[in-house]
Parts: C-alpha cells; sequence; structure tokens
C-alpha cells in the first residue's frame, strides 16, 4: 500500500474520453496501467451532454414541450452506460439516484417554463448535472474494477472549491478550498478520487461552474490543491500539435512547451489548453501533460517551467474573422496620448483589442479587432477623434476586413538571427501578402496579419520552412508521354529519399494528357502512377486541371508541362501571375514573339512566382544556367556556338559518304532519333528556336524572322505526308553528296552549327568545320556548346553531353524542379 506521504498524480479526462460505456473501460485501463500512488480522477460530463442541458433550458424558455424528451434521451444514454458497465443491481441503484436528479430538473425546467429566464445560477445548476452523473457512473464501475490499493472515493467539486465569478473570470478562493478538500479528504487517505469536473460553488454554497474548459480547469485546480506531482489532461488527439492539423496534415506533436508557450499558442487560437487552465499549475510549476486517451502510447506534450525541446519554433496557428481598425494622420506625429485615447476608446466600448502595430514615424496606427466588432470599433474611433478628422489632422479611420491573424511561437526564437526573415521569406515565396506586423520584446511571438483566404497557405508555408512540416509542392504533369513518362518514373525513384532526407515532398496532384486527367487530393501514388492513370475516366480540362493542381490553401503550386505544345504554353503567363510556377522543356514560349515573351515575364514577377526551361536548350545539360553565371558575374560573351539538336548531330556523325543522306534519315527515324516527322528536325527550326531563347537570355531582342535559317527540307517538300516525303527524298542525296566530298577535298567534315554573336547575328545551318575541331569529335547524338567571353577567350569554355532523350531531358525537367525547391527554402 502507498505510503500517506506518496505524491498525488491528477488525470482529467474529457468528454469524448468518457462519450460510452467502452470509453469508461479504455479510461479504467489507463489508471490500472499508472505507477502505485495516489491518484485524483477529474471526470467530464459524457460527450454532448452538457450541449444536451443547455438546449433542455432553451427549450423550456421557449415553453417548447420537447424539453421532456430530451431528459429521456439523456437519461436512456446513461442507463445504456450502466448497464453495460455495472450490475444489474448496481444499474438500478445509479439509475435510481439519476431518476432523483431528473425529477429535480423537472420542477427547475418547469419553472423557467414558467418565468420563460433561466437566471444564471439556474444554468449552472442544470448544466452541471452532467459531470455529477458521469462520475458517480465511473466510481460505481471502477471500485468493481479497479486493483489499486486504497478506497475508491467519489467527491462532488461544488462541497470542495469555491469560486467567485469577477471581470476575468471565476476566481479560486485558495484557503477556503484547501480547507474544505483537507476536511473531504484526510491526510492519510491512500486511494484514488473520483472528482467532477466543471462545477463549484461560490461563498454562500450556491452551485455555480467554471465556464466553458471548466474540467481542464477542474483538473488544474485538484493539482494545486492536492500539491500534486503532475497533471494529466487526457483528450482525443495526441498532446499539442504544432499545428491545426486540418490545415497541416502534416502537424506535428511538439514534445514540450513552457507555460508561456502553451498560453501564447492558445491565445491565438490554439486547441491546447485555455491559459485560465493552466494558472494553478503554472503557480506551483507542476508538470501539465497532454494525452491521447485512445492512443496512450502515442508522444504526448510536456508543458512546463523549464522544457528541453530543441526547437526553436514550437508551433504556429491562427485566429480567423480579424479586422484591422488603422487611424492615420499627420496630425499624430509627436503628440503623445494618441494610442492612450484610441484604446481608452475600445475599452470603454467593450471592444477586445487582438494585435497593435505602429511604425516609428506615428503617421498611423493600427489594431486588429474581431470582425463582427469591426463596425463598432471604427465608429467609436471616429467619435473620439472627430475634432481632429474635422480639422484634417488626422485624415482616415479606415476598416480592412477579411483578415486573419498567424503567430509564430516558441521560447528558443529568442536572440536568434534570421527567424523573422525565415517567416516573411516564407510567406513572400508563398505570394501571402502581409498587412501588419507585431513582436512583443520577448521574442517568443511573431505575429503577421494576412488576408482571410490564404491564412491556410500561409499557415502550411511558415509550418513547412520551420522544419515541422515536409516543404509541399503540388504537382500537375501536362503530358505523360515520352518525357512526361520517364519523368514521373524519376520521381517515384527518389520521392521516399527526397522527404526522408530534405523534408521535400512532391506531391503529384494531377496528370493530363490530351484525352483525360488523374486528380488526387493525397497526390498520385507515383510507383503505380501508370495503373491509376490508365484507370482514369475524368475527361482532359486544362482549366479544370490547373484549378485543381493550383489550390489557394497549397502554398507552392508547380504545372509541369512536358509537351510541346503552343497551345499549352500560351497559358503560362496567367499562371504566373496567379503564382503558380512553371517547369518546362517546352520551347514555344521562350521563342514566341518578343511581345507574347514579355508578357510572360512580367506576369512572372507580378506573382511572385518562378519560371524554369533549363531543359529547353540542351535537355540536361547546364546551358542557359551557364549563360546567366557568366552574365552575373561580370563576363562578357561575345559568342555562343554549338550543335543544338541531338537529331542532327547525330545524321552528320553517320554521314560518312559510304552510304546516301536519306538513308540515314530513315534509320534515325526509325532509332526514334527524329521527331515523329523528321521535316520538324531537318527545317533547321528547332535550333533556332534555342538561339532564340539563349539571345533573349542575353537581353538581345531577337525574333525567329531574325535568324538566318538553313533548312535541310528540299525545295518542294515540305508539305504532304510523313511517307511521301521519305520516299522523295532520296532523288536529293546528290546536293548533299557534292557538300560532304567538297568538305573532306579539304581535311573538313560537315555539321549543323547554331551560332549567336553579340552583334545579334544569328544563324543556323551547315558549316564546313576541320577535323580537329570541338564540334567534330562527339557522340553521335550529342549537343555540344562553345562559349567565347573575356575570360574564356584563348581556349573557349565548352558543355557538352547528350542533348536529347527521354531520359536526360527528364533529368533536366527534375532538376529545375529541385532548384524551385531550394527558392521555395528547402535545403538541399
Amino acid at each position: 500500500m502507498p505510503a500517506p506521504s506518496s505524491p498525488w498524480v491528477v488525470h482529467k479526462f474529457g468528454g469524448s474520453s468518457v462519450a460510452d460505456a467502452d470509453c469508461f473501460r479504455r479510461v479504467a485501463a489507463i489508471l490500472e496501467s499508472q505507477p502505485a500512488g495516489r491518484l485524483g480522477v477529474v471526470l467530464s460530463a459524457c460527450k454532448g451532454v452538457t450541449d444536451a442541458l443547455l438546449a433542455l433550458i432553451s427549450q423550456a424558455e421557449s415553453q417548447d414541450p420537447a424539453h421532456r424528451r430530451g431528459l429521456e434521451s439523456l437519461r436512456s444514454r446513461h442507463a445504456a452506460i450502466a448497464e453495460a458497465l455495472l450490475p444489474a443491481d448496481a444499474a438500478r441503484l445509479y439509475l435510481a439516484g439519476f431518476d432523483r436528479d431528473c425529477h429535480d430538473l423537472e420542477g427547475i425546467l418547469h419553472t423557467v417554463q414558467l418565468t420563460r429566464s433561466a437566471a444564471r445560477n439556474v444554468v449552472d445548476l442544470i448544466t452541471g448535472y452532467g459531470e455529477i452523473w458521469s462520475t458517480r457512473l465511473f466510481r460505481e464501475f471502477y471500485e468493481r474494477q479497479s486493483q489499486r490499493p486504497g478506497e475508491v472515493r467519489w467527491i462532488d467539486a461544488r462541497e470542495a472549491v469555491v469560486v467567485e465569478w469577477g471581470p476575468l473570470g471565476p476566481a479560486v478562493q485558495w484557503p477556503e478550498s484547501r480547507e474544505r478538500l483537507q476536511r473531504l479528504v484526510p491526510a492519510d487517505f491512500t486511494g484514488t478520487l473520483i472528482i467532477t469536473g466543471f462545477i463549484a460553488s461560490d461563498r454562500r454554497g450556491v452551485p455555480t461552474t467554471l465556464g466553458r474548459n471548466g474540467s481542464d480547469f477542474s483538473g488544474s485546480i485538484f493539482g494545486a490543491l492536492l500539491d500534486a506531482a503532475a497533471i494529466h489532461i487526457w483528450t482525443d488527439v495526441d498532446g499539442v500539435l504544432s499545428a491545426d492539423p486540418r490545415r497541416v496534415p502534416d502537424a506535428q506533436v511538439i514534445d514540450s512547451l513552457s507555460y508561456n508557450e502553451a498560453m501564447e499558442l492558445a491565445y491565438f487560437g490554439a486547441k491546447v489548453i485555455h491559459p485560465q487552465t493552466m494558472a494553478p499549475a503554472v503557480g506551483r510549476e507542476i508538470p501539465i501533460w497532454i494525452r491521447n486517451t485512445f492512443a496512450p502510447a502515442h508522444p504526448a506534450t510536456l508543458i512546463c517551467a523549464r522544457p528541453e525541446s530543441q526547437l526553436a519554433v514550437k508551433g504556429i496557428t491562427t485566429i480567423e474573422n480579424i479586422a484591422l481598425i488603422n487611424l492615420e494622420g499627420a496630425g499624430m506625429i509627436g503628440v503623445p496620448g494618441t494610442a492612450h485615447r484610441l484604446f481608452g476608446a475600445l475599452r470603454e466600448e467593450g471592444v477586445s483589442v487582438i494585435l497593435i502595430s505602429q511604425g516609428s514615424s506615428e503617421h498611423s496606427i493600427c489594431c486588429a479587432v474581431p470582425l463582427e466588432q469591426a463596425q463598432r470599433a471604427a465608429a467609436v474611433v471616429r467619435a473620439a477623434f472627430a475634432r481632429e478628422l474635422e480639422d484634417g489632422q488626422i485624415q482616415s479611420v479606415e476598416i480592412d476586413s477579411e483578415l486573419a491573424i498567424l503567430a509564430v511561437v516558441g521560447d528558443g526564437m529568442a536572440g536568434i538571427p534570421g527567424i523573422a526573415g525565415k517567416v516573411f521569406d516564407a510567406l513572400g515565396s508563398a505570394s501571402v501578402n502581409v498587412r501588419a506586423i507585431a513582436q512583443g520584446a520577448s521574442e517568443r511571438n511573431i505575429s503577421v496579419v494576412v488576408p482571410r483566404k490564404a491564412t491556410t497557405r500561409a499557415l502550411r508555408a511558415v509550418h513547412a520552412s520551420f522544419y515541422l512540416s515536409p516543404h509541399t509542392l503540388s504537382i500537375g504533369v501536362i503530358g505523360p508521354g515520352t518525357v512526361g513518362r520517364v519523368l514521373l518514373d524519376q520521381l517515384a525513384s527518389q520521392s521516399e529519399r527526397l522527404r526522408r532526407d530534405f523534408k521535400l515532398d512532391l506531391r503529384v496532384r494531377g496528370i493530363l494528357s490530351s484525352k483525360k486527367m488523374l486528380l488526387c487530393e493525397k497526390g498520385v501514388d507515383l510507383a503505380n502512377w501508370q495503373g491509376e492513370f490508365d484507370a482514369a475516366t475524368t475527361p482532359a480540362d486544362l482549366a479544370k486541371f490547373v484549378e485543381y493542381v493550383g489550390a489557394d490553401y497549397l502554398p507552392h503550386r508547380v504545372i509541369i508541362d512536358c509537351t510541346a505544345s503552343g497551345d499549352v504554353a500560351k497559358h503560362y503567363a496567367a499562371w504566373l501571375a496567379a503564382g503558380i510556377h512553371v517547369v518546362t522543356p517546352n520551347k514555344k514560349a521562350n521563342s514566341a514573339d518578343l511581345p507574347s515573351y514579355r508578357a510572360l515575364h512580367e506576369a512572372r514577377r507580378a506573382g511572385g512566382s518562378h519560371y524554369l526551361y533549363e531543359a529547353t536548350v540542351g535537355a540536361g545539360l547546364p546551358v542557359i544556367q551557364t549563360v546567366r553565371d557568366l552574365r552575373q558575374t561580370g563576363d562578357q560573351i561575345a559568342s555562343i556556338e554549338g550543335i543544338f539538336s541531338g537529331t542532327l548531330a547525330y545524321l552528320f556523325n553517320v554521314y560518312d559518304g559510304s552510304r546516301e543522306f536519306s538513308d540515314i534519315v530513315r534509320e534515325a527515324k526509325q532509332r526514334g532519333y527524329t521527331e515523329p516527322d523528321p521535316r520538324d528536325d531537318l527545317s533547321g527550326m528547332d535550333v533556332a528556336r534555342k538561339l532564340i531563347i539563349l539571345g533573349r537570355e542575353l537581353g538581345m531582342a531577337l525574333e525567329l524572322a531574325d535568324v538566318q535559317v538553313e533548312s535541310l527540307i528540299p525545295a518542294g517538300l515540305e508539305q504532304g505526308s510523313i511517307d511521301e516525303f521519305l520516299a522523295r527524298l532520296p532523288a536529293h542525296d546528290a546536293t548533299m553528296r557534292r557538300r560532304f566530298e567538297a568538305a573532306r577535298a579539304q581535311g573538313k567534315v560537315l555539321r549543323y552549327v547554331g551560332r549567336l554573336t553579340a552583334d545579334g547575328t544569328a544563324t543556323v545551318g551547315v558549316v564546313e568545320l576541320d577535323a580537329r575541331h570541338a564540334f567534330a569529335n562527339i557522340a553521335l547524338t550529342d549537343n555540344v556548346v562553345r562559349f567565347a567571353t573575356a575570360r574564356y577567350c584563348n581556349n573557349p569554355l565548352i558543355v557538352q553531353g547528350p542533348g536529347a532523350g527521354p531520359e536526360v531531358t527528364a533529368g533536366g525537367i527534375f532538376g529545375d524542379l529541385l532548384r524551385l525547391s531550394a527558392y521555395l527554402g528547402t535545403r538541399l
């Protein structure tokens, strides 16, 4: 048997923890698993009972006879639990007491019905029955089940806890309450107390309640009265979460919080524990554990004076339905007492001020208030400053509604540079506008006011920026064909590693082909994407696809266009302007007419989005990045020239005069080295588009018409079917043969080269090169790009490698996607 001096441990169980007979059994099992010692067990009413009792009062006030049926329903529910848990005799005894309570309630409700009004003390009396019923029933059940030593005693908190209601709510009268409890529970008591939560009495002995969250408050009060070693609050979640899991599915259980951190999170809307509830425990530094009744072995959250958590930021939470009241005017500058007048007026009107922000110029001051109080608050402020408004000393009193407050909380933020920067960087990357900012000198809380419609996006972005959850990119892949299929397979092979090692969640939420689309809220199973896509039946709809992938509540949205479609590329500007990032190997947008190109990049700037297109030139080769690096470091690029087509590289590498050029074209098509129509390669327009892209990267105002292109399509074969083209091509072999022989006679080779010079000259065509030239000695389908610059003048910089093929092109797209992730805050 535990010694009388063994410490008390208080356990409080909420309504969801005692909802039915199975829940009662679960609570009993939890108590039985506790170490030896004295237990105080505080219970709420069974789930929904307090609300049902309040409904009875409303029905009686409106003279609705349905309150009688409500009482019968409450009896039936408790009878079902009692009959499931207790022997028949014990159940009948319990229900006899329940019936006496119902008889009393009938009389009280009849009085309410006659007067059509229930005084506060009457409401408190009626609503307090729920805890009486649940604790009496549990005491009867647990006494029969418990193997713990000592008595199981029922305590009516109205006989122990004395409170007086004031402006700040119920204030515990500690000396009187402690004295009363000592009379009820002697010092040598060694058993278990089953205690009613929520209810108390005033100094006159009149029953009252502790308000909403009152049972949690009861747990803390009895923890203090019993000098408990710990308080355990049992609920239906795994401790305190780093964010609302309905908005941030990857929210984590916070291992430990200080009392101050918990109060900050609770004030700003987190479902933690009410600050008032903690007060008795805080004063005596009693640790509070938040645990899950339905998963008692899961991690829990410890709230204590000196937590040992290594996390700088503990949680991110929000308050919605906020409005800003902004007082602005030059007459405020340097005038003392303006803030006092503003907040005094709001106080007198009973308006709650949630957040205050003022610039050092004193030109304006704003405060956040509940949206429902905004009009009243503005009217009060205008009245308080009526003379200044009339004289023009104050220009305006404005309301900005449809806002929310996002709060970042953590004791570890104090003194650490860069925390605020990370918050604002995350919000900026997610295209969330910040309307007002507040931070206390303790540096425990950074609060920002953001548009209400962007609340979820802001919450997810900031949460991920502190590695409390993975950085999630909502991805839509357009074109699951040759390149898109390989990209999806590459994503499948790396997604688990990226999530594990870098907390990067590349979530493909949509795949679109020309005929149908697959949409998946939680992300496509990349290991089986082909099977899921084959089974999809939704007709293709580009607008709906982009709307789905670009859902506003997701912080980072990406469209990957793996097509060569000009029609798809025309939508890039609208997507970028809407804050949706674009990654693509499609050359059409960047080589479109110059006004469209400029509008595209203006849309990108306006939307604060990213547009990545490395794979448009050289597939996976770092060609565009090399151009940017050279320019941004101050190098002067004199010329860029290269073999930019893997198809044409193959044709001229293989063509050695032993076979006709038309045969090699046909063979290349059979091997898949050309486009379905080889004329798309032979025209030289693909190379010309790549030169346009590079020229525009250099700041040149180039149009396709400015590029001198030598087409390899013989005159007269531009039109007609592919088969007809291939059939008629041999008739023109002699022309290519003569050019080859002439070059060979001079010890040279033929190559199809694109060249761009600093003066804007752009040419594409067949050239003769020395056999020792860098372009003369490359692998069959390689691209090679030669940069002549002020730094690389005697020995030009060369980038060489496979410049075509689905694997390397998909790899280039994947690389851009990872670069985008880094821009958005992922540490790779």
